[in-house]
C-alpha cells in the first residue's frame, strides 16, 4: 500500500479514537460510520474528505447521524486498530465499508482484536472472509 493509503487508515483509526473524547458509544459509532456519506466518500478514488482530518469527518458524522453518549465504551487502541482495519480492508480490495462492515460486523471485529491485531491485515480480512 502506498504512503496516501496509510494515512488514510491511520486517519480513519484517529477518527474512531476521537469519538472517546466526544463520548460516544463505541459500537454504535463505529457502525453508524461505517453505514455513512462520510465513509461513502473515502471508500471513492479521491475525495476531500481524505485530506481534511478527523476533526472535520467526525463534524459531518454528527451531521449526518444521531450518535449516542451512552453505552459502552471500547479502549482506545481497539477503536484505532479496528479503523485502521476498516480502511486498510476497503484500500486492498476495493470492497465499500457497508459491504466490510457486513463480512465483519463491529461487535465481531472488536471480539477478536487480542487474537488478530498482531496479525497482517491482510491475514485479518482472511479470516473474517472465512
Amino acid at each position: 500500500m502506498d504512503p496516501i493509503g496509510h494515512k488514510l487508515c491511520d486517519l480513519q483509526g484517529r477518527l474512531f479514537v476521537n469519538s472517546l473524547a466526544a463520548g460516544f458509544e463505541s459500537e454504535q459509532f463505529v457502525r453508524l460510520f461505517m453505514r455513512s456519506k462520510v465513509a461513502k466518500t473515502l471508500d471513492s478514488k479521491y475525495n476531500r474528505l481524505q485530506w481534511a482530518g478527523e476533526e472535520y469527518m467526525m463534524d459531518a458524522l454528527q451531521a449526518e447521524k444521531e450518535l449516542r453518549k451512552d453505552g459502552r465504551y471500547y479502549k482506545k487502541e481497539r477503536l484505532y486498530w479496528m479503523g485502521y482495519v476498516y480502511r486498510y480492508w476497503n484500500l486492498h480490495t476495493g470492497e465499500s465499508s457497508l459491504k466490510i462492515l457486513r463480512t465483519a460486523p463491529v461487535r465481531k471485529l472488536h471480539k477478536n482484536y487480542k487474537k488478530l491485531h498482531d496479525k497482517e491485515l491482510e491475514e485479518v480480512i482472511a479470516y473474517f472472509k472465512g
